[in-house]
């Protein structure tokens, strides 16, 4: 008599199945991980514990390109300054920013399609031309911010030519362009139950309270996103450096990446390079495990409770 075969053993069978195939699609992320960033961070390791110009030989010096980096070098402390000013500033602005740009677009209004490819456009820009444009409005004495400033009785400002206003002016570069952060908070925005609103409404909430106990806490998984793709992106600037300001005036936008590229490609100390390089990663790393551990105490389900 021919047996039949039990449901739950069919069950698992077809789980591992599954398993199988997922393990089997898998493969080619975790060698892309692996041979494209945990091997060449590991190289990066490796030739930051030697003396490599990228012309002779490399020689293996331990720790010494650190133990330099921390007691010696004159740039390293204003370079670290400088880059958690900007992100601060960066980051900080771009969220508002964004999300109060994303709400304006999220609601019904003519020609809303042609606004949002408006402010989505700055972020696909050659990054060459945006620098040249900024540069001409931050020019000291023909300027268009200048001719304002002029124009209603005002000092003019070198923008990028005083210590003061420099980081300040670049993080302003930043926040303009913020376009994908827009589109990310537009797609969160309209995945928030519009029942939540109207229960509210109905029970006579205003605005901000609709926005403050219901738009925030259902977008706090996007801001997490945002935040952290936002800080990992500007802890690791250099554009701005290489296209305004070549890390002046005086160390003040000298930027931890420019550090690096300066000592890579205008020294050629190749191994103090990768050393400033690893210091960044670690930067960035302590900068994301504490967004990640403090992320349980802010961020919350569909269902309202935090997780």
């Amino acid at each position: 008599m021919e047996t039949i075969e039990k449901p739950s053993k069919r069950r698992s069978r077809f789980l591992a199945s599954e398993a199988r195939v997922a393990y089997i699609c898998l493969i080619p992320a975790f060698l892309g991980l692996i041979f494209l960033t945990y091997v060449p961070l590991l190289g990066v390791l490796g030739i930051s514990m030697t003396n490599w110009t990228g012309l002779a030989k490399p020689k293996f010096v331990g720790f010494d390109n650190y133990v330099k980096l921390f007691t010696a070098d004159p740039y390293l402390k204003d370079s670290i300054i400088a880059t958690l000013y900007y992100a601060v500033l960066s980051v900080a602005g771009s969220m508002i920013y964004s999300l109060f740009i994303a709400m304006l677009l999220n609601r019904k209004m003519p020609a809303r399609g042609f606004f949002r490819a408006v402010f989505y456009v700055p972020f696909v820009l050659p990054a060459a031309a945006i620098f040249v444009g900024w540069s001409w409005l931050y020019e000291a004495n023909f300027g268009f911010f200048n001719y304002i400033l002029s124009e209603i009785g005002l000092n003019k400002i070198l923008f990028i030519a005083d210590s003061s206003y420099v980081v300040p002016s670049l993080s302003l570069i930043a926040v303009w362009l913020a376009g994908n952060l827009i589109v990310i908070f537009l797609a969160g925005l309209q995945n928030v139950p519009s029942v939540y609103h109207e229960a509210a409404e109905m029970d006579g909430a205003g605005a901000w309270d609709r926005f403050r106990h219901i738009t925030i806490p259902c977008m706090t998984p996007i801001i997490f996103y945002n935040l952290l793709m936002s800080l990992i992106a500007n802890l690791q600037v250099v554009t701005p450096s290489l296209a305004l300001t070549n890390g002046g005036p005086g160390n003040a936008s000298r930027f931890m990446t420019y550090l690096m590229y300066d000592q890579a490609f205008v020294n050629y100390k190749l191994g103090y390079a990768c050393a400033t390089t690893f210091i960044i990663f670690a930067i960035l790393a302590a900068f994301t495990a504490f967004l990640f551990k403090t992320s349980s105490r802010w961020i919350f389900s569909e269902g309202g409770d935090e997780r």
